[in-house]
């Protein structure tokens, strides 16, 4: 047998591997769905006359390159973590929340209420600061999953879209909490729509000075929810009735599974996640209640994020990753490279494309092995 034989005999070998083992699997699909983002994006700077070596040094460099921009990714990673947890645990259950964004809304803003309302009544010390941000962030939790009740009891007792009940409740969320950071909770003297900013030792303590506002408190507080989540969904009697659900929703029903309970409990403890998201947002990053029309779009993004991890909690946490490094690495690219950063749009994009057609490499996986099936 010639090593060409051989090879090629190895690699069926190694591929028929992945391809069987759905983690590997999926794992291959992300790496190959980067890969070939990548080279898509470099043959489009090649004729555009760009130096394609010098993008994609500034790519990794932008994430990466300094302490600050470190810190600048963590914090999108962050975010991205928590918002994406929320869309894959209501996914796991084939509820399509697209909600989060509003839900972290009302998070953030049951957290700054809380905050400022609360503190007038505690010492103006460190201890109160720590009890300050924890009723915070209990009370951005709650916020999250009442918002996030609406459409779930809509979805499992008047059998409303949730897709449309969702999108709609964000558009309700941003235009009445704006109307009231721009009317009667809006700072005294302020130029935008802003309510005053929480007592300085209300907040999560920086990593770095001048770190993008990040805070290792921050990032330990969603790594422990992807922990929670991850015990909820496979060690849990409810995470076994969510992921049933969600494979077979007539078969759940038949082994004695409630689904509307289980659909309007889904959506209640993605919201409590999305709520979370916001509460963290505003302690640790802004400090304050600001327009929810310029909020990140962390609840939209996270889509994105859940359906690379394939819905896996765990999975969600290099997701977030990678999508938080290309978010910083496009404002790098903007400020320093006379590259339109709407071509790392265009990345995250084609990631997103690739990842959602995995039949396209499971066939081709099938065919390099010799599997005609």
């Amino acid at each position: 047998m010639s090593a060409v034989d051989r090879l090629r005999r190895n690699s069926r070998w190694l591929l028929a591997r992945l391809v069987d083992a759905s983690v590997l699997e999926r794992l291959l699909i992300a790496l190959a769905a980067i890969a070939f983002s990548l080279v898509i994006a470099a043959a489009i700077l090649v004729v555009m006359g760009h130096d394609t070596g010098l993008f994609m040094y500034s790519l990794l460099y932008g994430a990466v390159g300094t302490p600050g921009q470190i810190a600048f990714t963590l914090r999108k990673t962050t975010m991205l973590i928590l918002a994406g947890l929320a869309v894959a645990f209501a996914f796991r259950a084939n509820v399509f929340n697209i909600g989060v964004q509003g839900q972290m809304v009302v998070g953030a803003f049951a957290t700054s209420m809380t905050i400022l309302w609360l503190a007038p009544f505690l010492p103006a010390n460190g201890i109160g600061g720590v009890v300050l941000v924890l009723l915070g962030l209990v009370s951005g939790v709650g916020g999250g999953a009442a918002y996030a009740t609406i459409p779930g009891l809509m979805k499992a007792y008047a059998d409303a879209n949730e897709v449309i009940t969702t999108i709609m409740l964000n558009f309700i969320a941003t235009g009445v909490l704006f109307v009231l950071v721009d009317g009667p909770l809006k700072a005294p003297g302020a130029a935008a729509p802003k309510t005053p900013d929480f007592p300085a030792y209300a907040g999560f303590p920086s990593l770095f000075a001048n770190s993008s506002s990040f805070s290792v408190i921050g990032l330990a507080i969603a790594l422990a929810a992807v922990v929670v989540v991850s015990v909820v969904m496979t060690n849990t009697r409810f995470g076994y009735d969510l992921r049933t659900t969600g494979y077979q929703a007539a078969a759940s029903a038949y082994s004695g599974v409630e689904p509307k309970r289980t659909t309007v409990t889904t959506m209640v403890f993605s919201g409590m996640l999305a709520g979370l998201t916001g509460a963290v947002y505003v302690v640790m990053i802004v400090g304050y209640f600001q327009d929810p029309g310029v909020f990140p779009t962390f609840g939209f993004d996270a889509i994105a994020v859940s359906l690379l991890a394939a819905n896996n909690p765990l999975a969600v946490v290099p997701a977030g990753l990678l999508f938080g490094g290309l978010a910083t690495a496009k404002q790098f690219v903007d400020v320093n490279l006379m590259v339109p950063k709407e071509l790392v749009n265009g990345i995250i994009g084609l990631i997103v494309l690739f990842v959602a057609t995995p039949e396209l490499f499971r066939m081709a996986g099938r065919r390099l092995r010799g599997d005609d099936r």
